[in-house]
């Protein structure tokens, strides 16, 4: 069958060319370094970007030099700008330096990336510290800098028409006009993805086989994620029970629960680098790209049906162009049907068209799938052709057939550009999205703070006593955030009061919520409102490091009178902080350390690579039909702001997902969470809410990651439920961290703040910490909630252990035990020199003796020792250095041997729902706890205050002792050489045990006596 191929359009001769300028305004320099000789600088600013430099102009004899002068960057190309430098360098202009400079002194330079590049609209001012240029130059001082870029559609009109030329006489004497192109800047709007729907199974006359011809087109499309909790149903505790068709994974005999490494391609060390996508195996797919169609026979509603050997599709409903007609429906979907080239390479492809409303047959057109080619990225997208709709046997239906039908067909992996948004003959007719990738972004989050200094002419309650102390606090609401401030302070001489009191909240970009703050009294019983204002938060200033804010003055509405008339003002100021990392996730397990402010980011420093094999042994989470067990997992992975979803694999124990997905890095000590969940939001009746069901997840650090390997292993997802520590199957990963910074740069991460500097220079407490990351969690649950398909709340909280900071037994327990492995070492050392001290070992002592004499003696080898010392436990240790990445550990979290009474108190909710005879038996538990660990701090106490005792004169007689052996010791030191002292407290300590009383010494025996302040306790 020949393809028709309609006229092509004209094409415009003169496309509009798409221009990226880079706008660099350079406004102030503080502090900068003398160097003409008169104790001052006369400096300018050189800034390069990509060959390209451009210099200010000098500001003559200040070290202080205000610019505000701007200088405009081309960018060869807008899509490596994340991989530019533009370096900003100070000199002091030797023209009007004192004496004959023979260079321009340099006062500092900047280096800048192209990920800190903000979009116009979204920069601000920021300033760098200057940097050296070697380690022997000395400079000082920043430099204040706007950066930001935009684009420009540069579109060139066409001349006019050439015109005869007048006689010279005749000719008017005018200026030339130089043709220059019209600049318009555009914002492309975003794609929309459209709904799919399964056929039923329905008959197709007979087309003749063509071989096919190929070309076709691509749709890129998101990836995303999901999770949660629910209880098994009585169904599927009788299948875990009874076996069923489930492979339900038991216990290890020996309890190990770690990681395995997958035998494969990856099982040994692969540390070259290897193309992209290549760390999941390729799945093959038969693709199917419907376009439109033209010319068909009378119909309704027509729609297309593909018909595999294993499958068979229906497309969804039919979109058509204003004024066209029913003969000119338009699809624009793509099908991904998975194919088997033993299997189906000799069976037909069968796409047919049909009226949707009378089940008519419009026409059909048919494929050898042996002839349909194999697309292999990144080659270019298969062109759709139009082909000629046949008729069936039958002959009155031929007679009604009628148009041509665009489309492509090939085959391809799920690395194919079209996959993320093709559409699967497996998906449930409602609820497509659930079956494909998805990706998702957390919202930009800014720490909104509000700093309340006072209030004037407040119209306060009439008639009150004279020493009556007045109650006003201000209290901000942003969404469903409230903070009040303490009680005002009044002044003596006014009727204003003060606060001076730091307001703090959590504001999500676009930022369109308002800021309303309430003057409330409360001095009587009932809280009397005062007066209120409402702020926009989109017109609060921006604020990307510790420099003041001016503040403001806004009258405050609707007081008591309720006139709407003027009833007070408040003194504010408010600026969105962007040189805070707002915490969303547990400050031991973040993934991301990066500033709100792009302008802040550093650069990258790597690639990390993730992807998604598979799980094994799923457990039954649902039941279907009343029956059989069922499993419909799918997988999410959380690193930085990216959150990637991968689709939904349904009614599989052992599903296979091979998907790949990168994350950029800009800090190794951060860590990758992956966590799989049942879906069951996808099938739920309309107007129904179900939670979907947590499997279990797996954390990976970063920085545990060999560079340019690829770890390929199976992860246990564990779970601890009600009934105690589940194994819920098993996860096969494989990750590759590709570093593409130099080991210099990648290792000075080490020895920067962990956190962006306004945290060290404005700290945060912990309990508002806290309260902060809670709002933070709810506001990207939130928004996560609202994408389609939606991300669960329940998923978003259990991806970022919203929940860590709750009470639990078992959690205390392995604190507890963490801190005793900590000081392990400690204890070890204690024995081994009791050890020493008994002469168990008589060489090993004997040997002791002598390294003591040699530090004795050579004191400057003492710190050399002990750093060789460590060098080599480091040496020893890398025997025992872990191969692949660790996940979850199941004996330091205290999981296999939790109390069930523990594991309920764990999950009761917050206040209790247990009975109060529960509730009064784990109170009691916990103040046996409680006065343990009173007695603990009351000893610890005591030991202090003995030491304090020794000098403070509360035992007379102890003290005089004390100062007595003190000033003794002093003319012994004196007169005896050190060295000789050393040698004799060392070989007293460890004398022979003949030489030893078995009674605790003098020493012990004095502290012991001396008199601390428990006696004094009530």
């Amino acid at each position: 069958m020949s393809a028709d191929h309609p006229p092509q359009q004209p094409i415009n001769p003169n496309p509009p060319t798409t221009v990226r300028k880079l706008v660099v305004e350079v406004i102030e320099a503080r502090d900068l370094l003398p160097k003409d000789g008169q104790g001052s600088s006369s400096p300018y600013v050189i800034v390069d970007f990509n060959g390209q430099k451009k210099r200010t102009s000098t500001v003559e004899r200040n070290l202080n030099p205000v610019w505000n002068e701007a200088v405009e960057f081309f960018m060869s190309n807008p899509k490596t700008m994340e991989f530019e430098e533009l370096y900003v360098e100070v000199y002091n202009d030797k023209k009007l330096s004192n004496g004959n400079a023979r260079k321009n002194h340099f006062l500092g330079r900047v280096k800048l990336y192209g990920t800190q590049f903000a979009k116009r609209g979204d920069e601000g001012l920021v300033y760098f510290t200057l940097e050296k240029k070697s380690v022997f130059s000395w400079i000082r001082g920043e430099l204040g800098l706007k950066i930001y870029y935009y684009d420009e559609i540069l579109v060139e009109l066409a001349p006019p028409e050439e015109q005869q030329p007048l006689p010279p006489q005749e000719q008017p004497q005018a200026e030339e006009v130089t043709k220059k192109p019209v600049v318009m800047v555009y914002e492309e709007p975003p794609p929309i993805a459209m709904p799919t729907h399964i056929a039923k199974e329905t008959r197709v006359p007979s087309l003749p086989v063509h071989q096919y011809e190929p070309p076709g087109e691509t749709i890129i499309g998101p990836p995303v994620e999901g999770i949660p909790a629910p209880e098994f149903c009585p169904g599927v505790r009788k299948m875990q029970m009874a076996g069923g068709r489930a492979n339900i994974l038991r216990r290890p005999a020996d309890g190990d629960y770690s990681p395995r490494i997958i035998s494969g391609k990856f099982a040994g060390d692969t540390s070259k680098r290897i193309a992209a996508y290549d760390l999941v195996e390729p799945m093959q797919y038969l693709f199917i790209r419907i376009v439109k169609a033209r010319g068909l026979s009378q119909n309704e509603n027509p729609c297309v049906k593909i018909r595999t050997s294993s499958h068979i599709v229906q497309s969804k409903p039919t979109m058509y162009r204003p004024s066209d007609s029913s003969a000119n429906p338009e699809w624009h979907q793509v099908f991904a049907i998975a194919y088997n080239k033993e299997n189906t390479a000799k069976s037909t492809l069968e796409i047919s068209i049909w009226d949707g409303s009378s089940e008519k047959f419009l026409g059909g057109v048919c494929f050898d799938l042996s002839d349909v080619p194999v697309r292999d990225p990144p080659d270019s997208p298969l062109a759709p052709q139009w082909y000629h709709l046949e008729g069936g046997a039958a002959d009155d239906q031929n007679r009604e057939v009628s148009g041509d039908l665009q489309l492509s067909v090939w085959i391809g992996t799920q690395a194919d550009d079209a996959f993320p948004e093709s559409c699967s003959p497996d998906a449930p007719l409602p609820h497509v999205s659930y079956t494909r990738p998805k990706v998702y972004q957390s919202p930009k989050l800014w720490y909104l703070r509000v700093t309340v200094i006072e209030a004037q002419d407040l119209h306060l309650m009439p008639n009150l006593p004279s020493l009556t102390v007045l109650e006003i606090r201000v209290k901000g609401q942003l969404g469903f955030q409230s903070v009040q401030t303490r009680r005002g302070c009044m002044s003596h001489h006014t009727s204003a009061f003060h606060w001076n009191e730091d307001l703090i909240f959590v504001a999500g970009e676009p930022l369109e919520d308002s800021l309303i703050l309430l003057v409330d009294d409360r001095t009587g019983e009932d809280p009397m409102l005062l007066g209120h204002v409402q702020i926009p938060v989109g017109s609060i200033e921006q604020r990307l490091d510790e420099r003041h804010v001016p503040a403001k003055w806004y009258n405050l509405e609707g007081g008591p009178s309720g006139n709407g008339s003027y009833c007070g003002r408040l003194h504010l100021r408010m600026c969105l902080e962007g040189g805070y990392h707002v915490l969303d996730e547990a400050a031991h397990l973040c993934s991301d350390f990066t500033p709100a402010a792009k302008q802040l980011w550093k650069p990258t420093i790597g690639i990390l690579e993730l992807g998604i094999l598979g799980a094994r042994g799923l457990l039954p989470m649902k039941s279907k039909d009343n029956a059989k067990g069922s499993t419909d997992a799918y997988c999410v992975a959380k690193y930085g702001k990216k959150w990637v979803r991968t689709r939904t694999i349904t009614d599989s124990f052992n599903p296979r997902w091979n998907e790949q997905y990168t994350w950029q890095v800009y800090d190794p000590c951060t860590v990758l969470t992956i966590g799989v969940f049942d879906n069951w939001r996808m099938f739920v009746e309309a107007g129904e809410e179900k939670s979907d069901y947590c499997i279990g997840k797996v954390r990976i650090r970063v920085s545990t990651l060999h560079t340019n390997k690829v770890y390929m292993n199976s992860y246990p997802l564990m779970a601890l439920l009600r009934t105690g520590l589940k194994k819920m199957g098993e996860i096969e990963l494989a990750v590759r961290f590709a570093c593409l910074s130099l080991l210099p740069d990648t290792c000075g991460i080490y020895w920067q703040p962990l956190l962006p500097r306004m945290h060290y220079l404005r700290p945060l407490g912990v309990a508002q910490q806290e309260a902060l990351r809670g709002a933070a969690t709810k506001m990207v649950a939130t928004w996560l909630a609202r994408s389609e398909p939606p991300l669960g709340p329940e998923v978003v909280r259990y991806m970022l252990d919203a929940d860590s900071h709750t009470w639990s037994m078992r959690k205390s327990k392995a604190n507890w035990f963490r801190i005793v492995a900590v000081l392990s070492w400690a204890v070890r050392l204690a024995k081994w020199l009791n050890h020493i001290r008994r002469w168990t070992n008589p060489v090993t002592t004997i040997l002791v003796h002598v390294l003591y004499l040699v530090l004795v003696w050579y004191p400057d080898l003492i710190v050399p020792m002990g750093f060789l010392y460590v060098f080599l436990i480091g040496v020893w240790y890398y025997r025992f250095r872990p191969k692949i990445p660790a996940g979850m550990d199941v004996k330091i979290s205290q999981a296999a041997t939790v109390d069930p009474d523990e594991l309920d108190e764990e999950f009761d909710t917050m206040p209790s729902s247990r009975p109060p005879e529960i509730i009064r038996v784990r109170y009691d538990r916990l103040r046996i706890l409680a006065a343990r660990f009173q007695t603990v701090l009351g000893d610890f106490a005591t030991q202090g205050e003995r030491v304090q005792a020794l000098v403070s004169w509360r035992d007379p007689s102890a003290t005089k002792l004390f100062i007595g052996l003190c000033f003794a010791i002093m003319v012994v030191l004196y007169a005896v050489p050190p060295k000789m002292v050393a040698v004799a407290l060392g070989f007293y300590f460890l004398r022979h045990p003949m030489f030893r009383d078995p009674m605790p010494p003098a020493s012990l025996n004095f502290f012991r006596r001396l008199p601390s302040l428990s006696d004094r306790l009530l």
